[in-house]
């Protein structure tokens, strides 16, 4: 007699336009609410889906099959279980596989960040060297549901043509109310409580934590640079520094007063200066320019970029919803890079002083490193 298989659990995505799409649940068994989003990259789900900038989102994955190679080790505990189903070979995961410089090696937090998960379909067997759990058992393990069985095409087309919304995914006839990011402090809730310091180079860097992945501080330290990694409400003037940068994050940047005003005085001590993603749009208006929300912002791995003046183009990794407005970037400032798929702003400089972002990713995970060269233009500046 053939055994019998527990019904999969049934739920729903509501749009706040009206749209429903019903589905299977997977992950923990709760519901949830925020921005609907989507994401065109084929891989990379680990560092995705534990990047602080999708705090407060529903994700939506494009590609139809995600969780097939798993999911890799968070501690030595994790890497026991490699080595246990390796031991035929008698290999065994060492610390060096599993961190780097006290960093989760294979992820961008310390926990999974996103609202929720929605794919076309799980993949329930997976496979590879260091997988030690599937994607469904992760999800359970950070408390985050996730929804498969519906059409992420239609829905795609349908945030791509009306934009981005508000959704919830409820479970059974539980009803919840929708949730809107973008008049929340996010960052307040994925920065660091308080200083940390990494590396013992001469140059001092200090960064303010917006919800920083965890590879744009890789970067750093492989320039052989001292780290000084403070929250993103910290009085900076305790500190001692030569360059500071300003991370990515989630949320909409108008929210982040305190974060301006930390920013200009940055610009007023003409620190050497880098933002990325959240901290482009901060440091921006920190400037004098204004932002605004794109239709369904860039989150992909392939979005190409071209820097102004020359025929230089990058493709690069990208994940935001908001856009520095070019047009008002006060006298003094440059657009450096611009986005060749809807010419949105992707940059700026300063034409004197040592003061630049960028609003996409340069230390990637995942994808390219066609840009990782933004760090060496910075710290090149820093004394």
């Amino acid at each position: 007699m053939s055994k019998k298989t527990a019904p999969e659990q049934t739920a729903k995505l509501v749009l706040e336009d009206g749209n429903i799409f019903e589905g299977n649940h997977f992950g923990c068994y709760k519901s949830v609410a925020g921005e609907v989003v989507f994401n065109t990259g084929m891989v990379g789900y680990p560092e995705t889906l534990t990047d602080p900038s999708y705090k407060g989102q529903i994700l939506v994955m494009t590609y139809p099959l995600v969780g097939n190679y798993g999911v890799p080790p968070t501690s030595f505990a994790d890497s026991l279980l490699v080595s246990k189903k390796s031991s035929e070979s008698k290999s065994e995961m060492t610390k060096s596989d599993i961190w780097d410089r006290d960093l989760p090696k294979y992820f961008e937090s310390d926990r999974v960040q996103v609202q929720a998960l929605i794919v076309s379909e799980e993949s329930k067997k997976f496979s590879h060297w260091n997988a030690v759990e599937s994607l469904d058992a992760w999800l359970k393990r950070f408390a985050v549901p996730g929804l498969y069985g519906i059409d992420t095409r239609r829905l795609t087309k349908i945030l791509r043509e009306r934009g981005t919304m508000l959704g919830k995914i409820e479970i059974n006839k539980e009803k919840i109310k929708y949730y809107d990011p973008d008049i929340d402090n996010l960052i307040s809730k994925v920065t660091v409580l308080q200083v940390e310091k990494y590396g013992s180079g001469k140059k001092r860097i200090l960064l303010i934590d917006c919800g920083c992945k965890k590879s744009i501080l890789s970067n750093l330290l492989e320039r052989k640079v001292s780290v000084i990694r403070v929250p993103y409400d910290y009085d900076i003037e305790k500190e001692d520094f030569d360059g500071a940068l300003i991370s990515n994050g989630p949320g909409n940047p108008v929210v982040y007063k305190q974060l301006v005003a930390s920013a200009k005085k940055l610009l007023q001590r003409q620190v050497p200066t880098l933002g990325i993603c959240m901290g482009h749009q901060i440091l921006s208006l920190a400037a004098g320019a204004k932002t605004y929300k794109l239709k369904y912002g860039h989150r992909s791995q392939n979005q190409p970029v071209k820097e102004v003046g020359s025929n230089k183009c990058y493709v690069t990794s990208q994940n935001h919803s908001f856009a520095v407005d070019t047009k008002s970037l006060p006298r003094g400032w440059q657009p450096w890079f611009e986005n060749l798929n809807d010419y949105s702003n992707e940059g700026i400089r300063h034409e004197k002083l040592p003061f630049r972002s960028v609003q996409f990713h340069p230390e990637a995970a995942p994808g390219p490193v066609d840009t990782s060269f933004i760090f060496d233009e910075f710290l090149k500046d820093v004394k």
